[in-house]
């Protein structure tokens, strides 16, 4: 391992970790929308047809239950393995910021569904029977009952799965999914240049800071109108 200095800190190539930033927020931004597109109705449906719930059916409820325990379960580094026939059907490469998303969201997508599932419980039921009782229909029970009591914890929720989005997003440069994840193993792994490691993970922890400290904040904008 090299002995860190600050001449080997100004040996880096900047530019390269620039990129690699870039890329790591690209593929951050595009899993998170696509996770929230794909788990938020999956939540939702898991809430409706609990056994005891508006939908009550359990056996599809069991069955959905059953699929997102399984995916949580797989190891992300595993599932990325697993994925690449499926990922070179959807973009065409297994490799860089396109080759990293749909395993990205393959991974994350069960995990939020779980979240807000888990968030849309604690809505007051009070609130939902009282809807129902001055006769709206389940697309509004949905639209403008359910999900707008339960904001502040579905952004909590996509908080937290942002977070764990980008500890996901390092894991994919061991398969040259691009971002500082690839720059790190490719150069502070591979190369031994541990200035580049060091740099990578700080940047990774300035990144979780800063989107932990944002969902925060628009949590308790939410809660306070």
């Amino acid at each position: 391992m090299n002995t860190l200095s600050w001449a080997a800190f100004a040996a880096i190539d900047w530019s390269e970790i620039g990129f690699a930033s870039l890329d790591t927020l690209t593929m951050l931004g595009m899993a998170l929308l696509f996770t929230v597109l794909a788990g938020l109705p999956v939540g939702v449906l898991l809430y409706l047809t609990a056994p005891g719930a508006l939908l009550a059916r359990p056996r599809l409820y069991a069955a959905l239950s059953l699929a997102i325990n399984l995916l949580r379960s797989l190891p992300f580094i595993i599932l990325l393995i697993v994925m690449i026939p499926l990922t070179l059907q959807l973009v065409g490469t297994s490799l860089g910021v396109a080759g990293a998303i749909p395993p990205l969201v393959a991974a994350a997508a069960p995990f939020f569904a779980r979240l807000a599932e888990n968030t849309l419980r604690e809505v007051d039921p009070g609130v939902v029977e009282a809807s129902q009782a001055m006769g709206a229909r389940l697309h509004q029970l949905v639209f403008k009952v359910l999900l707008p009591e339960a904001l502040p914890g579905l952004i909590g929720a996509t908080t937290v799965t942002a977070v764990a989005l980008v500890s996901y997003t390092a894991m994919s440069g061991v398969i040259g999914g691009g971002g500082l994840g690839d720059l790190a193993v490719r150069y502070g792994y591979q190369r031994f240049q541990t200035e580049v490691m060091v740099v990578t993970v700080a940047l990774m922890l300035v990144l979780v800071q800063l989107i932990q400290t944002f969902g925060d904040r628009l949590v308790r904008r939410c809660q306070t109108r």
